[in-house]
């Protein structure tokens, strides 16, 4: 197994990781999971869906985190009548004074940031929706036949209401699966609603200090990269996924009878990912299973379509990963993975 030893860059992704909670913290009151949660889809550089009723901070939240990482932000508010070209760009006829002579001239849509804020995604038509698709994969858009790179970094945090569904457009599989998490934005404790109430009434003016400029982030994410996972813990995540699917035989008969379909090789690689970038974030050289069950949720959520059976039964795709969860046993258990995990300890501490 590859080891990797750059304690100090390490630490420093976990002190980067404490200083952009703290400014965070300043405008955004709890939320310290979905924090988390978004910190980590940065540094392994995917996109992510936030999913919550209206007046609980997305929308500052994501705004905050631009202001705290020093990037170019833009935010779009999705609505019925947004074209594809109000995001990507359009061309234009540009006439030289001199010359009289035209030429065409492509002016930049709000998606050449690298943080882009796309505001009540699910608000928008089908077509208008795909025109994220390519930009989020590649990394580019295409107009006219020329293909124009975005800014790196580049991030996709998508809002939607769970609520409201007339007049919405549900996003598509194919453009769920884009997004390395769905993260659940849940009502704040009685605590935190009451520190939220005293901060917005009064005359309070925050800043927010930049901590991270887009090439730190990037070098930060091709730490995330290199950390080193076991190969028990990396077969923990597979089964995770693999067990999701009726046609295979890790499935249990609760997933037969409630998952119409399961979750792709892309939830395994996001899987595995996602707790490379949590031990990072925590300042660890080594990924536990612990880190893939944190993450199991937010990168499963969207990618299981239920039954009938399940919607009768009042059986949510959260539900049905808990059960997994439980069902699954952990690595930990097997004298050759405690073994192997083990080893792995000692090479960090060595270091």
């Amino acid at each position: 197994m590859e080891q990797y030893d750059d304690r100090q860059a390490v630490d420093k992704l976990r002190i980067a990781r404490e200083r952009i909670t703290a400014e965070l913290s300043k405008v955004v009151v709890g939320q310290t999971e979905v924090i988390e949660q978004l910190l980590i889809t940065l540094f392994a550089r995917g996109h992510c869906l936030l999913v919550g009723v209206p007046g609980l901070a997305k929308t500052l939240l994501v705004r905050s985190l631009a202001e705290s990482l020093d990037l170019s932000f833009s935010r779009v508010q999705f609505t019925p009548d947004l074209m594809p070209s109000d995001i990507t760009g359009t061309e234009v006829i540009q006439e030289n004074r001199t010359t009289s002579e035209r030429s065409f001239r492509f002016l930049r849509g709000p998606v050449f940031a690298s943080i882009v804020l796309a505001d009540e995604i699910n608000r928008t038509p089908p077509k208008t929706q795909a025109a994220l698709l390519e930009a989020m994969q590649e990394r580019q858009v295409t107009v006219a036949g020329q293909k124009h790179p975005l800014p790196d970094p580049f991030f996709v945090l998508a809002t939607q209401n769970p609520i409201e569904q007339e007049g919405t457009y549900p996003l598509p599989e194919a453009q769920l699966d884009r997004f390395m998490f769905q993260v659940w934005v849940d009502y704040p404790s009685h605590d935190e609603e009451l520190e939220i109430v005293k901060r917005t009434t009064a005359d309070i003016e925050t800043t927010i200090a930049p901590t991270l400029d887009a090439a730190s982030i990037i070098h930060l994410s091709r730490v995330v990269r290199k950390i080193p996972i076991a190969d028990h813990v990396a077969r923990y995540a597979l089964a995770l996924a693999r067990s999701t699917r009726k046609s295979d035989p890790l499935a249990p008969d609760f997933v037969r009878e409630y998952v119409q379909w399961g979750a792709g090789p892309r939830a395994s690689q996001y899987l595995v990912l996602a707790a490379k970038a949590r031990a990072a974030l925590a300042g660890r050289l080594f990924v536990t299973h612990d880190d893939v069950v944190a993450v199991a949720l937010p990168v499963l959520r969207h990618r299981l379509k239920t039954t009938y059976a399940a919607d009768a039964a009042g059986l949510s795709s959260d539900e049905i990963i808990r059960k997994l969860l439980a069902k699954i046993p952990l690595p930990s258990d097997e004298p050759l993975a405690r073994d192997e995990h083990a080893q792995l300890f000692r090479s960090a501490d060595a270091r």
